[in-house]
């Protein structure tokens, strides 16, 4: 009996403000997508610094002919300071750093064919030679975050003009990836308290509409739970549709854009998956639920008063 005069109540509060309840779904469905956004971007960025920061190299190139790097004072790269540099990284202090076999020596005329194959087709590849070309030692580390130590020990070595750290090219990518978190995390923490009013004014006024109905009720007994269920109830189910809502949109986007699309156009990136959106969806369900429940603590014990 109780249960079914609870419903009742629901149904006449969300018919009686059924544009506000609406909105309130709306907001929330909108602002929720925001959290979910910054939350598959995150981890988008870790799947791809998994798997690329396992990948990259330390390059060290060495001197050309025509440097003016000090370390190349003595013109191009000679073999005993080739050997100098292997026996460097051959040390006890170095090698634990580098991948077992990770050590690779590229030749002038290899980086002349990688380039030609990389730029094949291109105007100003036809015009480069192997002279042009730079030798280089590629090295695979155990750890990429260790770069600095390899890194301290080649740079200044007779014959090393520069070394470089792959991963520093990927950072400038994941500094927009995570400022892009930043600003959909921004907007979100917005539309989360429009969501936050809104309920709150939503409850409000059908709190306000059924003034004489709650008195009543405090007249009969009814205790103050029984009272403010029905107002709490209904700010719950409006938030969670919104959640919901929220959930199969991002899930479209994640399957048909991302995976369908991107996934068959760009192979080498590992994307984000509907696996990991069921990880972050009962999150956007629980923070919806939770936009209720305080917005229910900050209006229901001032206007369910009699």
């Amino acid at each position: 009996m109780r249960l079914r005069f609870i419903f009742s109540e629901i149904g006449i509060g969300l018919r009686r403000n059924l544009s506000m309840t609406i909105s309130v779904i709306l907001v929330t469905f909108v602002s929720l997508t925001f959290v979910g956004v910054a939350g598959l971007l995150q981890t988008q960025i870790g799947k791809m610094k998994d798997d690329w920061y396992g990948k990259v190299e330390v390059a060290a190139y060495l001197c050309p002919s025509h440097s003016t790097v000090p370390t190349c004072a003595s013109g191009e790269v000679t073999a005993d300071q080739l050997a100098q540099i292997k026996a460097t990284l051959a040390e006890p202090q170095v090698a634990p750093y580098i991948q077992q076999g990770g050590v690779y020596f590229e030749t002038k005329q290899e980086a002349y064919a990688s380039f030609e194959k990389r730029f094949s087709g291109d105007f100003m590849a036809s015009l480069a030679t192997v002279d042009d070309m730079q030798a280089s030692y590629r090295i695979k580390l155990a750890d990429p975050t260790k770069f600095q130590v390899v890194a301290d020990v080649l740079s200044g070595q007779p014959g090393v003009e520069q070394v470089q750290d792959q991963r520093q090219l990927f950072d400038r990518m994941f500094l927009i990836m995570d400022r892009a978190t930043l600003v959909s995390g921004g907007l979100a923490a917005v539309m989360l308290l429009a969501a936050i009013l809104l309920i709150t004014t939503t409850i409000r006024l059908s709190a306000l509409s059924r003034r004489r109905e709650t008195g009543i009720m405090r007249l009969v007994g009814a205790s103050t739970l029984f009272i403010q269920l029905p107002f709490m109830l209904e700010g719950a189910i409006a938030a969670t549709i919104g959640a919901l809502l929220a959930v199969g949109a991002l899930w479209v986007a994640v399957k048909y854009l991302v995976v369908d699309w991107l996934g068959s156009s760009v192979q080498w990136i590992p994307y984000v998956n509907p696996t990991d959106l069921t990880r972050i969806a009962p999150v956007l369900v629980v923070i919806g639920i939770a936009l209720a429940a305080i917005s229910s603590v900050v209006t229901l014990n001032r206007y369910t008063r009699v």
